[in-house]
């Protein structure tokens, strides 16, 4: 493929016209783009007060006192609530573990935790007030990293622990252990000609959606209240905040507000609770909308991360054996740290054969900030070190890195540290054969007709700090593995509600899920699935809410498989209903009724030999047929807590990419030209949307490699650069050609044999960036993001 970005070896579409196979516009496109679409921060209600939250100042520290009555005589201020003002008993929340206080109590545990909250008729009125809560701290001292964490005298973080993991760790500031243990590796290690080893060190990333937390809470007449919030997983939310509200989950009912982006970032709650304490406490809908600066604070980050590795080869260039140990930074709560430390663990090898194995991942409490899910979760810290060790491995070996990896790349039936067997396609080589394959980009692209030279293609860009002395140009591949869908035993599930009847004259389907639109593109392809399991042009699609059973969450490239399964699911069984309808009304008259194979296209009823039978309008008529089902895929099993051992993952999904960048060795600086792709998404549903996800995933991963880091003071744990002034992300500026190839391999045990993608390229992006910088300056640079500090030893 070319340098457009035009996907290559996609699937053409399906006989219904807008089904699946083609690149269908997205409904909530338009909108987004000219800036009409609304957003949960646009939402407005009469009478509305606006709640603010006053957050710790100190990363560790108990509270002496609090002081609100300086903030409660503030004229406009409706209330002012800290923990002794919460309703019930259940006070803390989490996704699995419930160890966050809805509102600080006895101490804080990191900067900016939310410690009391404020409602008054106008947002500056209730940032002043929060302003005056006066609040005495006692500091303590700081636990920052494993030394310090796990050391025996060691203040704990979270004092009389009772969670299920408590009775696997080896210290209370441990949030959870996974060891993977398979074969023999010390035997192994004896048999390699080769050994490497690498400690490698992975920046905190932060997921910068641009549009920040908000929500609206409005308290309703039954006592309940009604909560329109930017979310990721509606049901989870519900799960953790009613019980603090003390109302039935039917009296929470949640409603999806425009999310502008998520990455992970919103499946914590952030402020949800805190508006529906304020609406419930004023008797007024409430709306709190966060800050750039607050976002910093009210959402989890990317786990940081230290990786120790050793791999071993024989010198015809085979695997023998890899000893890893990933320390993961959770920061001051759990969040989704389990399942991170399962994802990194258990898919730490990389997709390579390796038979002797010996993994331990931990996740520790701290009081650095709370740390959780961002795409690729995991996985994308263990890719950042193996695949460094592929190239150091290589070169030791004497091999070309990219056919040192073809030849240990697993394939199907090839089984994984963890025991399970890989059974459906895994096409590393391939992939790694197309990425090499194709096209470089022109050498010097800076350079203009009259040889002189363009500073916006070179680095540093504008700032015109080089015209091109001292830039050489670097190549690195790299691949990864990444797992779909919730693992580990997690009864993972979605539900579709599909209605299918006639509107003004013509078939029309009406699909209802509680997925999250956070970007995806969930939307359209639900459309998609709807047109052609159910044969007509016209779908509708329900905002989603409370009101259906649950979707779960979006993330871990889950959606497409399993609420796209749940959806799929739903209009099979409504198709059955109105066949039925139609054999009832018309059966009698054409035998082909009851012998043919009967499809829904066009609006129509037709054979498989394409004999149309009725029109959809006539066999429906003035009824509907409803159904509301769930949808899971097979089951998966936890791991092992001894061995890791056990079916863990429910597909698993690859990319490969070749980064090419030009750095000036003097000065620093890195510019990454391009970006190529090569993944297998099983069936390219949209196109168009798998192009975008591709695109955007490896986006991320080149932030991660050269510019972002949120950078918290070892000595205090506080936060130094909560803004986009000092943290920085790509732009489009900073955004290198992509161009993508697309392999369709399908998995058999998936609706439509597809794969989840939204994930694996932020795993290959970031490794094969940082090959490249070393390849161009033969550094050794094993840690993220990259900086000028770091290439030039100033």
């Amino acid at each position: 493929m070319g340098t457009t970005g035009t996907p290559t070896n996609l699937t053409q579409g399906s006989r219904t016209r807008g089904g699946i196979g083609e690149s269908t516009l997205r409904p909530d496109g338009i909108l987004k783009v000219t800036g009409e679409f609304a957003y949960s921060s646009d939402m407005w209600h009469e009478d509305m007060l606006w709640g603010q939250i006053l957050r710790s100042t100190v990363a560790h520290a108990e509270i002496v006192s609090i002081d609100t009555g300086e903030a409660l005589a503030t004229p406009g201020v409706y209330a002012v609530m800290t923990y002794d003002d919460l309703p019930t008993e259940v006070k803390n929340y989490g996704l699995e573990i419930q160890d966050t206080p809805v509102l600080a109590h006895g101490k804080v545990r990191h900067h900016g935790e939310p410690v009391a909250i404020v409602a008054a008729d106008h947002p500056e009125t209730a940032r002043r007030a929060a302003a005056k809560i006066k609040v005495e701290y006692r500091e303590l001292p700081v636990i920052t990293d494993e030394a310090s964490a796990t050391a025996p005298d060691a203040i704990l973080i979270h004092e009389g622990r009772d969670d299920h993991h408590i009775g696997h760790v080896p210290h209370p500031n441990i949030v959870h252990r996974q060891p993977i243990v398979r074969g023999n590796v010390e035997e192994a290690a004896k048999k390699a000609d080769f050994v490497v080893k690498g400690e490698y060190t992975f920046g905190m990333q932060d997921q910068a959606f641009l549009g920040p937390e908000s929500g609206l809470a409005v308290p309703a007449e039954d006592g309940g209240v009604d909560l329109y919030i930017a979310t990721q997983w509606l049901h989870s939310d519900l799960r953790q905040i009613a019980p603090v509200l003390g109302l039935p989950e039917d009296k929470v009912r949640m409603t999806l507000s425009g999310v502008g982006g998520a990455f992970g970032g919103r499946e914590d709650l952030s402020m949800q609770i805190h508006a529906c304490l304020l609406a419930l406490r004023t008797g007024k809908p409430v709306k709190i909308v966060y800050n750039r600066f607050e976002s910093f604070f009210g959402h989890v980050h990317r786990h940081p991360a230290k990786l120790y590795y050793e791999h071993g080869a024989t010198k015809d260039g085979k695997l023998t054996h890899l000893k890893a140990r990933i320390v993961l930074d959770g920061g001051a709560y759990a969040s989704a740290s389990p399942a991170v430390v399962g994802n990194a663990s258990s898919l730490g090898a990389g997709p390579y054969v390796v038979d002797d194995v010996d993994i331990e991942a931990i996740a520790l409490y701290t009081n650095n900030p709370p740390c959780g899910a961002m795409r690729g979760f995991g996985a994308v810290q263990a890719c950042f070190a193996y695949e460094a060790q592929m190239d150091k491995l290589a070169d030791k070996v004497g091999m070309d890195r990219v056919a040192f990896r073809q030849l240990n790349a697993m394939e199907q039936g090839t089984v994984m540290p963890t025991g399970q067997v890989v059974d459906s396609p895994a096409p590393v080589a391939e992939l790694l054969r197309r990425v090499k394959a194709m096209p470089m980009p022109p050498e010097q692209q800076w350079l203009t007709a009259g040889e002189a030279a363009d500073v916006r293609q070179l680095p540093g860009g504008l700032s015109n700090t080089t015209h091109g002395e001292g830039v050489v140009r670097g190549v690195g591949y790299a691949v990864g593995i990444k797992n779909v869908g919730f693992s580990e035993g997690f009864d993972d599930y979605s539900t579709a509600k599909v209605r299918m009847e006639v509107v003004g004259g013509e078939p029309v389907a009406t699909v209802h899920t509680a997925m999250a639109e956070v970007g995806q593109g969930g939307v359209t392809v639900h459309a998609q699935i709807a047109r052609t399991e159910l044969g007509v042009a016209q779908v509708t699609i329900q905002p989603a809410d409370t009101q259906v059973g649950s979707a779960g969450s979006t993330s871990a490239s889950r959606q497409t498989y399993v609420t796209g399964g749940a959806v799929k699911n739903s209009c099979e069984l409504v198709r059955e209903k109105v066949l039925e309808l139609g054999r009832r009304k018309f059966g009698t008259y054409h035998p082909a009724w009851a012998t043919a194979e009967l499809l829904l296209e066009g609006g129509k009823v037709v054979t498989d030999g394409g004999e149309v039978l009725a029109d959809l309008v006539d066999v429906l008529g003035d009824e509907s047929v409803e159904i509301e089902a769930e949808w899971r895929h097979r089951p998966t099993e936890a791991f092992d807590l001894r061995t890791g051992q056990g079916f863990g993952h429910v597909q698993y999904t690859f990319a490969a990419h070749r980064a090419v960048v030009e750095v000036d060795t003097e000065l620093g600086l890195v510019k990454v030209i391009e970006l190529a792709c090569a993944q297998d998404v099983g069936k390219a549903l949209n196109p168009l949307s798998v192009l975008g996800q591709i695109q955007g995933g490896t986006t991320q991963g080149l932030g991660i490699a050269v510019m972002e880091e949120i950078i918290v003071d070892p000595k205090t744990a506080k936060v130094k650069n909560p803004s986009f002034t000092d943290y920085l992300i790509p732009t489009i500026l900073d955004t290198p050609t992509i161009p993508v190839d697309v392999l369709e391999l399908a998995d058999d045990h998936a609706p439509y044999g597809l794969r989840g993608i939204g994930e694996a390229p932020t795993l290959s992006s970031t490794p094969a960036v940082l090959a490249a910088i070393r390849n161009a300056t033969g550094l050794e640079l094993n840690r993220t993001p990259v900086r000028p500090e770091h290439l030039t030893g100033k």
